[in-house]
């Protein structure tokens, strides 16, 4: 039997649509999930949605299930939350998180799920795939005890890295951003709040994640010598420029990248991408967690959503996607 699927594809820059599929039977070793949640990354999925991805990062951007190519028509996506409807016997009627483009039912590896751990709601658990993120982050740059940090961005993954950082014995963490609204996200997360101007200076490590130059700027005018940036910023197509000519040779500071796409080197000899992301779905046991999940909406209204999110009209941090009745 033939089994039909939604889901949104984006035709054209800036123009989306709900398609229709036919999914194929699963196989021995692979699952049919039906979508209860999925999560809308708002800064990456804002700049495909807009058709900003650089051509020199079609191969690199690419989304595990991705269907089209860079910049359309494509099947993008990754933050979905299901319940497994066939598979193997242990994965059966489990909630599942997988790194797939909304759609209403789809057909992957048994691989490529992982079980939500009881205690977090399906709704948390689309955040698993940003969670995974701040960790990455955090093994590519890992605080030590005393530091004082700041965290320059409260969007998704500032705010992520923010509630980890939070955990850390003795660590000091300012939450930075041009929106005083998200002091109460500050808050909810247990870390304190400032606006750039105001922020703390001295910082033994700032991480960048408002994707803006003069957020980045600023990041280096905030260290301590000897200080570290932890870019987490993805620009798209913007070019980016900085004034080099202060203290940043004198304070010997450095700005370094980070990429989820590839385990940190301190974890990858003993860690691989199924372990980082089990781990980011224990951590979403914490309920401070949902202070990040902004809003919801049905998966019919997915392409309306994402034009507003990229226009900048919804104002959101994770903004979910509801399956019921499908």
């Amino acid at each position: 039997m033939s089994r039909h699927a939604r889901a949104f594809w984006l035709n054209a820059p800036g123009e989306g649509e709900i398609r229709s599929t036919t999914l194929p039977e699963p196989g021995p070793d692979e699952v049919l999930v039906r979508s209860r949640w999925s999560g809308i990354s708002r800064g990456t999925e804002t700049l495909v949605f807009a058709g900003r991805v650089p051509e020199s990062q079609y191969a690199v951007m690419r989304a595990p299930f991705q269907e089209g190519d860079f910049p359309a028509p494509v099947k993008y996506g990754y933050l979905s939350v299901g319940v497994v409807e066939a598979g193997p016997a242990e994965l059966r009627g489990r909630t599942v998180f997988c790194l797939h483009p909304h759609q209403t039912v789809y057909v992957v590896p048994a691989a490529a799920v992982v079980p939500v751990p009881d205690g977090v709601p399906p709704a948390r658990a689309v955040l698993a795939g940003t969670v995974e993120t701040a960790v990455n982050a955090l093994w590519d740059a890992p605080p030590l005890v005393g530091d004082r940090i700041t965290v320059l961005g409260a969007g998704m993954v500032g705010a992520c890295v923010a509630a980890l950082l939070a955990r850390f014995p003795g660590v000091r963490v300012e939450l930075v951003d041009t929106d005083p609204g998200r002091a109460a996200i500050a808050a909810a997360l247990g870390v304190d709040f400032a606006a750039p101007a105001d922020a703390a200076t001295g910082r033994d490590l700032v991480v960048h994640a408002s994707a803006s130059a003069a957020g980045l700027q600023r990041s280096l005018e905030l260290l301590a010598p000897e200080g570290t940036v932890l870019e987490l910023s993805w620009y798209g197509d913007r070019e980016v420029n900085l004034s080099l000519g202060g203290v940043f040779h004198s304070g010997r500071l450095t700005i370094r990248g980070s990429q989820v796409g590839t385990v940190a080197p301190a974890r990858r000899p003993s860690r691989g991408y199924a372990d980082r992301l089990a781990l980011a779905l224990e951590l979403l046991r914490d309920p401070a967690f949902d202070t990040l999940l902004t809003g919801r909406s049905r998966f019919e209204d997915l392409p309306d959503v994402l034009h507003r999110l990229s226009t900048g009209d919804l104002p959101a941090l994770c903004h979910l996607i509801e399956y019921d009745g499908e």
